[in-house]
């Protein structure tokens, strides 16, 4: 098995049960897996890693994104207005995707992932206009093994469309009986249930108001019966409020829970507008749920109670959401927005450093059920972010290297970042993936469909 030794690292943040902290020390890794950490290690390995001045911590967890959003990031018409408006203006450029788009989009978002320290990522598409043929979460699938990320692709669905009661235009969703038959296929073809699995797949329908009951139901029958995780958004603003209690007479939890949507195998994206009653329930049923602060913030949704959530026991992991509500796949930079928003909506002392970081590590790996992952111990996946702190921006933090990573900073970009024992980010730049050529086919892929959108 391949061998690799990262040596003399100013800081590691192990995030184990104990919270142990250790100067001056290796880790040795072997295959997909860590094998020691502790200082002076005597191993002799093919790859050796100089972290002198660096901090090593877990790979991040991004519980929750949509990466063909990266092609419509800051649009004048959306820049300023709430979800429902955002979504009703997007799927008009949205309906023009093509599975060329979403691979390239794709190398881009998970490409900005590894750059900003993630090692593992979830991703919502649930967007299948009726013109396409390709198969879209294959080729996110495709891009996620050619760069080198861990992934857990959710294929969502939608159903319900503008002439039935639902939000989305009638060309955008899909007959029920042909989501189930690709969902399945999906599983089937990528699902990989083993420990170190780098593609696992969960079945994620869009929402309460894109969705029938009835695929609701079917979808969590099937997952279930597959061994896979469930997903959706919910409790994301007062106007979805609003929505469910005029079209279905509940709240949207109660819906969810109506349908059989809550338990250990199931997260929701958002959960804004949770009350303390509905937090005890997620608390008890041990649902998840991904914590989106900066795209909450950006379409002014509010902050989810994410402190009294925790308090009570509810599973959260952080999310950088869409890049076209976060305009941005920064996963470092969403803990520092994680920090700081609970501190200023709670008090200061609602969310440290550490604990921002604990619910992007240990608590993504929490959400996404994964024992292998999420701190860097003995026997887990070599999962691994190293970022230098010589730089200017970390001058004078160094009394605490690691809450200085969330902080401190104008760049997040990660030195080095270890994928399953394989580097994949050396010396800040993507190896598998020409970032100039990622770059501009992005470019050219988000003109051509905003431009067919006029």
């Amino acid at each position: 098995m391949k061998t690799l030794l990262i040596k003399n690292a100013f800081a590691i943040a192990t995030f184990d049960e104990k919270n142990t902290r250790l100067s001056n020390a290796d880790i040795f890794v072997e295959g997909p897996q860590i094998k020691e950490i502790g200082a002076n290690l005597a191993h002799q390995a093919e790859i050796v890693i100089d972290a002198s001045g660096m901090v090593v911590i877990p790979g991040l967890i991004n519980t929750h994104h949509h990466f063909y959003q990266t092609l419509t990031r800051a649009l004048p018409a959306v820049q300023n207005v709430k979800l429902f408006d955002w979504l009703r203006h997007l799927y008009n450029v949205w309906r023009h995707i093509t599975p060329e788009a979403v691979y390239w989009s794709t190398l881009g978002a998970l490409g900005e992932l590894l750059l900003t320290g993630c090692t593992t990522t979830a991703d919502h598409l649930y967007l299948f206009p009726s013109n396409l043929t390709g198969m879209l979460i294959d080729e996110e699938i495709r891009a996620a093994q050619e760069i080198g990320i861990r992934f857990h692709p959710m294929r969502g669905s939608m159903s319900l469309g503008i002439s039935k009661g639902g939000l989305p235009p009638d060309d955008v969703v899909q007959d029920e009986d042909a989501i189930l038959e690709d969902s399945a296929r999906l599983i089937d073809t990528y699902h990989d249930p083993v420990p170190f699995s780098m593609c696992s797949v969960a079945l994620a329908p869009c929402s309460p108001f894109s969705v029938t009951p009835d695929l609701m139901r079917l979808t969590a029958a099937l997952a279930r019966d597959k061994g896979v995780l469930l997903h959706t958004h919910l409790a994301e603003t007062s106007d979805e409020d609003e929505y469910c209690m005029n079209t279905i007479g509940m709240r949207p939890l109660e819906y969810m829970q109506d349908l059989g949507w809550l338990g250990e195998d199931v997260w929701f994206a958002h959960c804004v507008r949770l009350n303390k009653d509905e937090i005890k329930v997620m608390a008890e049923t041990k649902t998840g749920v991904a914590h989106c602060a900066t795209s909450n913030m950006r379409l002014g949704s509010g902050a989810a109670p994410i402190p009294e959530m925790l308090e009570a026991g509810v599973p959260v992991g952080l999310a950088v959401d869409g890049s076209a509500s976060n305009d941005s796949s920064d996963m470092l930079g969403e803990v520092r927005q994680c920090m700081l928003l609970h501190r200023l909506v709670r008090g200061v002392d609602a969310m440290s450093a550490d604990r921002a970081l604990r619910l992007a590590t240990r608590g993504g790996a929490s959400v996404l059920r994964r024992a292998d992952i999420g701190s860097l111990e003995v026997g887990k996946a070599a999962d691994i972010a190293i970022f230098d702190v010589r730089r200017l921006d970390f001058a004078g933090s160094l009394h605490d290297p690691i809450a200085a990573l969330v902080f401190c900073g104008i760049s997040h970009r990660a030195h080095t970042v270890i994928v399953n024992g394989e580097v994949v980010v050396r010396e800040g730049a993507l190896v598998n993936v020409d970032e100039r050529a990622v770059r501009e086919e992005m470019n050219s892929h988000a003109r051509r469909m905003v431009e067919a959108a006029r």
